[in-house]
C-alpha cells in the first residue's frame, strides 16, 4: 500500500475498542478511584507476584506452523504526534503514550490530551511533518521522554511510571520515576526508582534503552542502554546496559540472581528496546546491535555478552548467553524497537508470535519462536530461518516481514484491550527514509487483519 493513501480517520470506534471515554459527549462522567491522588499514603502500590494468575498464562502453548504473512489494514487514530515512543493501556481502558519531545499524553475519544512533562526532563527535538531534513542526531540525541507504564491497579493506584532523560547537578541521567497524572502537580515525581547514565564518553544522549513493562508476575521490568560505553554493560554494579526487574516501589525482585545491584535481572546488553513474554511467562527481549541485531530469551543472572560478543565467532568458547535470532544470518539491520507477543483475535495469522517494530528497514517483523523438536512454520515469501550452531538452541526462530515501508519507522507495537494491534511511528526523529516523514506523521494506528 502506498503510505500516502493511508486512511486519515482519527476517530476510533470506541464501542469496538473499549478505550476510556465511552460516554456520549453531553453525558457527565465521574470516576471514583477510591484514593486521593495527592496523598500517596491513601493507596497501596504493592502487588501479588504469582505468574500463574496472569491472564495470558498458558504453559501448554504451541507455536504456529503457518507463515506469518497476511494482509493488514491500518487505521490512523492520531496524527502529527512528535516522535511517540511508548504505549500503555490500563485496566479501565485508558491509553497513555509518550513523546520524546517531553510529554506524557492520554488518548481518548479520538483525541490526545497532554497531561504533563516530567520535572527536569531533557526533551528531544523533532523535524517538521513532511520535512526532507536528514539529521541523525536531533536535539536531545536518542533520549527524551520514552517508556511509560501504568500501575496494574490503575486508577485505584493512580501511578504511571515514566522513563526519561533528566538533568542533574552533574551529568545527565536516564531516570525511572512514578507520577500521578491527575494530581495538582503531575510533572513532579512521587518517587524516583532508578537512575543510570544518559551518556558516557559521548557528546550526546545515546543508547538509552527505555521500555517499561509490568510482567506476568507483576514485577516492573525496565530496559536500559549502555549510554555509549559498553564497559558499563559488563559492570554488575552499574544499571546501564541491563534488564531490570523490581517491585512497584523500586526494590530488586526476588530471584534476580544478580551478582551486583539487586535490581538487575540480566546484564551485557547494548540497547534493549523491546520486551515481552511467551505464554509460559518466559521473557523475550530484542536489542539494537552495532551491526547484528538480536532477539534474546532472558534468563535470570545471565550475561548476554556486550561489549565482547555480538558476531557469530565472538560467542565461541564463552559462557555468554546466546541469542535465539540474529540479523547476522540475514545480512540486514533491523534496528528493533518495541515488541508485543500477540495473542489477540483481530489478526489471527499473527497469534502466538513476537511482533517487533523495525526502525531502519521500516517494517513490522514477526518472529515465530518454535520450541526445540516442534514443527517449524512455513517460510512463505519473506521467511528466514535462524539456525546456526552459535545460537541458543532452545528455540528455532523464523522471521517474516509485514507492512514493509507502509508506516515508516515503527517504534512500538502493542496489543490493545480489543485484541487489535496498536503501533506508533518514529518518522520525525530525522532518521526516516523516503517517503517519510509525511504531512500526517507521526501517527498512532490500529492494525487488524484484512
Amino acid at each position: 500500500m502506498d503510505p500516502d493513501t493511508l486512511s486519515r480517520r482519527t476517530v476510533l470506534a470506541l464501542s469496538a475498542v473499549g478505550l476510556a471515554g465511552c460516554s456520549a459527549p453531553d453525558e457527565p462522567t465521574e470516576t471514583d478511584t477510591g484514593s486521593d491522588p495527592s496523598d500517596p499514603s491513601s493507596y497501596d502500590p504493592s502487588l501479588d507476584h504469582d505468574e500463574t494468575a496472569w491472564d495470558g498464562y498458558d504453559p501448554e502453548w504451541s507455536a504456529p506452523t503457518s507463515a506469518a504473512e497476511t494482509e493488514l489494514e491500518t487505521e490512523v487514530l492520531a496524527e502529527t504526534l512528535e516522535i511517540p515512543w511508548d504505549l500503555s493501556f490500563t485496566g479501565n481502558g485508558e491509553l497513555f503514550l509518550t513523546e520524546r519531545t517531553g510529554d506524557v499524553l492520554r488518548y481518548a475519544d479520538g483525541e490526545t490530551t497532554t497531561l504533563f512533562e516530567p520535572e527536569d526532563a531533557i526533551p528531544a527535538g523533532s523535524v517538521e511533518p513532511g520535512s526532507d531534513e536528514d539529521s541523525w542526531f536531533v536535539d536531545g540525541g536518542e533520549g527524551g521522554t520514552m517508556g511509560v507504564e501504568a500501575h496494574p491497579n490503575y486508577p485505584d493506584v493512580p501511578l504511571v511510571y515514566v522513563y526519561y532523560t533528566a538533568t542533574t547537578d552533574e551529568e545527565p541521567v536516564v531516570r525511572l520515576a512514578a507520577f500521578e497524572p491527575d494530581s495538582e502537580n503531575p510533572g513532579q515525581p512521587v518517587s524516583v526508582l532508578a537512575e543510570s547514565p544518559a551518556r558516557a564518553g559521548t557528546r550526546t544522549n545515546i543508547h538509552n534503552g527505555g521500555r517499561l513493562r509490568f510482567g506476568p508476575a507483576n514485577y516492573l521490568w525496565v530496559t536500559t542502554g549502555d549510554a555509549g560505553n559498553g564497559e558499563l554493560a559488563a559492570d554488575p554494579d552499574s544499571l546501564a546496559g541491563k534488564v531490570l526487574r523490581m517491585t512497584p516501589d523500586g526494590e530488586g525482585a526476588p530471584g534476580n540472581e544478580s551478582i551486583g545491584d539487586p535490581r538487575i535481572f540480566t546484564m551485557g546488553h547494548r540497547n534493549v528496546q523491546g520486551l515481552s513474554w511467551l505464554p509460559d511467562a518466559t521473557p523475550v527481549a530484542d536489542e539494537h546491535g552495532p551491526g547484528p541485531d538480536e532477539v534474546n530469551v532472558l534468563e535470570a543472572g545471565a550475561n548476554y555478552g556486550w561489549p565482547d560478543a555480538r558476531r557469530p565467532d565472538e560467542y565461541q568458547g564463552t559462557d555468554y548467553h546466546r541469542p535465539v535470532a540474529s540479523s547476522a544470518l540475514v545480512e540486514a539491520t533491523w534496528a528493533p524497537s518495541g515488541s508485543s507477543f500477540y495473542r489477540g483475535e483481530a489478526a489471527p495469522t499473527l497469534q502466538n508470535r513476537l511482533l517487533v517494530g523495525a526502525l531502519i528497514n521500516q517494517r513490522l517483523k514477526a518472529f515465530t519462536l518454535t520450541p526445540e523438536g516442534e514443527e517449524l512454520p512455513a517460510l512463505g515469501e519473506t521467511g528466514k530461518r535462524h539456525e546456526a550452531d552459535w545460537l541458543d538452541d532452545e528455540y528455532t526462530v523464523t522471521s517474516h516481514d509485514l507492512l514493509v515501508n507502509e508506516l515508516g519507522r515503527i517504534r512500538h507495537v502493542e496489543e490493545g484491550p480489543d485484541g487489535a494491534l496498536y503501533a506508533i511511528t518514529s518518522n520525525r526523529d530525522g532518521r526516516a527514509n523516503e517517503p517519510f516523514p509525511r504531512e500526517i506523521d507521526d501517527v498512532l494506528v490500529r492494525i487488524t487483519e484484512a
